[in-house]
């Protein structure tokens, strides 16, 4: 077969109303058909018509492949995978960005290091309307090859889909995503699968842009905790890919660090006054696990939250509440 240097595969399901723009952030950087393949992966979505914005914003240009029936995401990501036909792959989600410069710099990292298996940038999180609401951290001063990769990706998710690019050899020798897991972590559990054999480079310029919205799938699982049950089963399967000798206080750093991160999503589910959401959260934190470090969190965040409600006469604070209720229904 002969292939383009870039398969860019979008999967996509319900959220047509964000494809048009992500659709247009890759035309404005195509290079043509010859390096390029475009093309959509649609779940079968019920709430929209993700071949009409394709037809309108492509023009001929983009690719369309709707599955016959809901397969879920892993395997609509896998289907991404099976499809393209690029040495480069990037797999960028329906309600993402590619910022100006992203295929540019990521070639650049595979021509000067021709052994790295991956390339990753920094990552701009955006709303619902395309409004900047954080950066990711800094992993390093310069872009390169990551050292110890390895380990800081066990001990935490550290970057999102949009900002990855994979060597096609890569996955052709590690597999798609791992179907074990149903919902929510499939892409942390490859980035460690990636690092456990291969280099991978870092780009320290932001040039994607990751979506949070309330209707996402990481969205939702967020408010539910239904994303923790998922979490859990990734941690344990990323230890398989890890050194013996470090396994065990990697797979503890991870695992605690998740906790943490859900006692302090618990905390600000409950200063909106969304109790139910808050206790599903400290449920989940308390489950993942029991380290002194976890109930340590309880208490700082617990004070916190007294002082801040102490600093408001009562009155308006039930306004806030309400008001956040509202905005909610």
């Amino acid at each position: 077969m002969e292939r383009p240097l870039w398969s860019v595969m979008i999967p996509t399901y319900n959220c047509a109303n964000y494809l048009r723009e992500t659709l247009q952030s890759v035309l404005a950087q195509d290079p043509g058909p010859d390096r390029m393949q475009i093309e959509v992966v649609d779940d079968c979505s019920t709430r929209d018509d993700p071949a009409a914005v394709v037809e309108e914003v492509g023009k001929g240009r983009v690719g369309f492949y709707r599955q016959p029936r809901n397969v879920g995401h892993v395997e609509n990501f896998n289907t991404c995978l099976r499809r393209s036909r690029g040495y480069l792959i990037h797999l960028l989600h329906g309600d993402d960005l590619a910022l100006p410069g992203y295929y540019a710099a990521m070639e650049r990292a595979f021509a000067a290091a021709p052994e790295i298996g991956a390339a990753f940038c920094r990552e701009v999180r955006i709303d619902e309307t395309g409004q900047r609401l954080s950066i990711s951290s800094l992993l390093s001063d310069s872009s390169g090859i990551l050292d110890n990769w390895l380990e800081t990706i066990a001990m935490g998710q550290r970057l999102q889909p949009p900002a990855m690019t994979v060597r096609r050899e890569v996955y052709e020798h590690l597999g798609g995503f791992d179907r074990r897991i149903t919902c929510y972590g499939e892409d942390w559990e490859m980035w460690v699968r990636i690092a456990a054999h291969y280099p991978v480079w870092y780009e320290a310029e932001p040039l994607a842009a990751y979506r949070i919205h309330r209707e996402s799938l990481t969205g939702r699982g967020t408010r539910t905790g239904a994303h923790a049950a998922d979490y859990r089963r990734v941690i344990e399967i990323n230890r398989e890919c890890l050194p013996l000798d470090r396994a065990d206080e990697w797979t503890e750093y991870a695992t605690v660090s998740f906790a943490q991160a859900c006692v302090r999503r618990g905390w600000r589910h409950l200063a909106k006054g969304e109790v139910r959401h808050a206790m599903v959260h400290f449920r989940e934190g308390v489950r993942t696990s029991r380290s002194p470090i976890v109930f340590r969190e309880f208490g700082v965040f617990a004070v916190k939250f007294a002082a801040d409600a102490a600093s408001y006469p009562l009155r308006a604070l039930r306004r806030r509440q309400g008001n956040l209720v509202r905005e909610e229904g």
